[in-house]
């Protein structure tokens, strides 16, 4: 397999000039997210590049307690941007969505990383943040999802909650149907993902390994692996959330709180 080829600042130039394509669109369709478009695109530019550079140095350094760090601090940035894209109050939410990140992604990113790879330090900036980075990422997506759906349903169909604890059920009998439909919302997506994988498209993992010079069956071997515990840290973490937040989330009647929504 070849080295990757080097992507000179010129081709990028000439590949940031097709955003002008959906921006025309964005204009003349006049979705009114041109600002937002332009923010997003800028952002993205200054944040991968100044990660990109920090990284060069975070590999040389490769200290387990920076690691470590690194990993907690993304947790909680992946905790405040969860919170606020479900509507909910960071400052009732953030304790327990930041425990349900930090729980299922340490645990099934160690896991990863002792059993699975032939490495000798679990905490190696090149995995522990790597792939910490790819399941967070997944897993915010999950609990925006679950979360977002539990607290709205539960509170449109707040009768329905209510007639379950009149009829003797426990508070969380009564809150079974809403939590089994929050986890079936969060992970359809990725049971669909996983469903066409390889035949309606290829993986960003597997492709970008393949174009970095790995075999395709060494590629195909750390997708497969990557999928399945990004599964399930989206699984853990969307359970998580939910059952840790309930603490919060509800007064002593078992009513839901009105400030649990972000107004």
């Amino acid at each position: 397999m070849e080295n990757p080829v080097s992507i000179p600042l010129s081709a990028m130039a000439a590949f940031y000039a097709l955003l002008f394509i959906p921006a025309a669109l964005v204009w003349y369709f006049r979705l009114g997210i041109l600002r937002r478009l332009a923010v997003a695109v800028v952002r993205m530019t200054i944040q991968l590049t100044l990660v990109g550079v920090l990284l060069i140095y975070w590999f040389r350094w490769d200290n387990a307690w920076l690691n470590l760090l690194w990993v907690i601090a993304m947790v909680g940035f992946a905790t405040t941007s969860a919170v606020q894209s479900s509507k909910l109050r960071l400052r009732a939410f953030f304790a327990p969505v930041f425990l349900a990140l930090l729980i299922s992604a340490l645990s099934v990113l160690l896991f990863f990383n002792a059993l699975l790879l032939p490495i000798n330090e679990v905490f190696s900036a090149q995995y522990l943040i790597i792939i910490g980075g790819m399941l967070l990422g997944n897993a915010l997506k999950g609990i925006v999802i679950g979360l977002s759906d539990f607290y709205q349903r539960l509170q449109d169909q707040q009768d329905e909650y209510r007639y379950y604890l009149a009829a003797g059920a426990s508070r969380w009998e009564a809150l079974m149907p809403f939590f089994r439909n929050s986890l079936q919302a969060a992970l359809n997506p990725s049971i669909a993902s996983m469903a066409t994988m390889g035949v309606v498209f290829l993986p960003g993992m597997m492709t970008g390994q393949i174009i970095g010079g790995a075999t395709p069956d060494t590629a195909i071997r750390y997708q497969l692996a990557i999928m399945v515990v990004i599964f399930v840290c989206i699984a853990l973490s969307v359970v998580l959330a939910v059952v840790i937040s309930l603490g919060r989330s509800f007064d002593g009647y078992g009513n839901l709180r009105k400030e649990v929504f972000r107004v």
